[in-house]
């Protein structure tokens, strides 16, 4: 195993053993056709679902991160990575992991963050809740982008790219999904590079129950953003 690679494709995973197996090869494939130097890593947050034994048998490294919450996956994932760029993406099969070269090249081009804009690039019938879609997402993107002055459209794009050691150096700690809104304020706040990019969302492939709790995480972007306070 190497210890470095151009990138990391990074996914959070709890319970994803619908998907896994089809998110992994997606990215595989698209990492082959483009002939990039990388990694894929799935960051489990204590599956028992067999995800990481899918996730080891596709070829993938799996980082186990005991603390649960979306942005604790990803913070440890993060820190885990041996990857010079970061591009993280659900492991649900709602994002497209053959548009990864997209958003390596926009990381090449210099900028620090890439984002995905589900609004400009698509989203399926029945991808996204229609209170999520229509009230949800653009009330607390454009509260985000009053508070931090950047010109995201979709805050919480789960599909994103961005440099690894940036991330780490930016004191980031949300535990939970507030950490979509947080990692944007703070490459904001940095004076780095940021852009957008369209993104298909696709309906994603989970049978379970979703781990979005619309009130609760919606509640903790809204104190992230006009209160500035810190996820746990």
């Amino acid at each position: 195993m190497k210890d470095m690679y151009e990138l990391t494709v990074l996914m959070p995973c709890l319970n994803e053993a619908d998907s896994l197996a089809f998110s992994i090869r997606e990215a595989k494939a698209c990492i082959e056709a483009h002939g990039i130097d990388a990694e894929i890593v799935i960051a489990d947050n204590g599956s028992s679902d067999g995800s990481p034994a899918i996730a080891i048998a596709e070829g993938a490294r799996v980082v186990h991160i005991q603390k649960r919450g979306y942005g604790n996956a990803l913070l440890g994932g993060i820190a885990a990575a041996k990857g010079k760029y970061i591009i993280m993406g659900d492991s649900d099969g709602s994002y497209n992991f053959s548009q990864l070269q997209t958003f390596l090249d926009k990381l090449r081009e210099g900028y620090a963050m890439v984002v995905g804009n589900r609004y400009k690039g698509g989203i399926a019938k029945g991808a996204m809740p229609f209170a999520h879609k229509h009230i949800g997402v653009p009330i607390l993107s454009f509260l985000g982008r009053l508070r931090y002055g950047v010109a995201i459209g979709d805050f919480h794009c789960g599909l994103r790219g961005f440099e690894a050691q940036t991330a780490r150096n930016l004191d980031l700690h949300c535990g939970g999904m507030e950490f979509a809104t947080e990692i944007i304020g703070a490459f904001a706040k940095s004076g780095k590079k940021i852009c957008e990019i369209p993104t298909v969302l696709r309906k994603d492939k989970r049978t379970g129950k979703p781990h979005l709790r619309s009130i609760r995480d919606g509640f903790r972007h809204l104190c992230l953003i006009l209160c500035n306070k810190k996820g746990k």
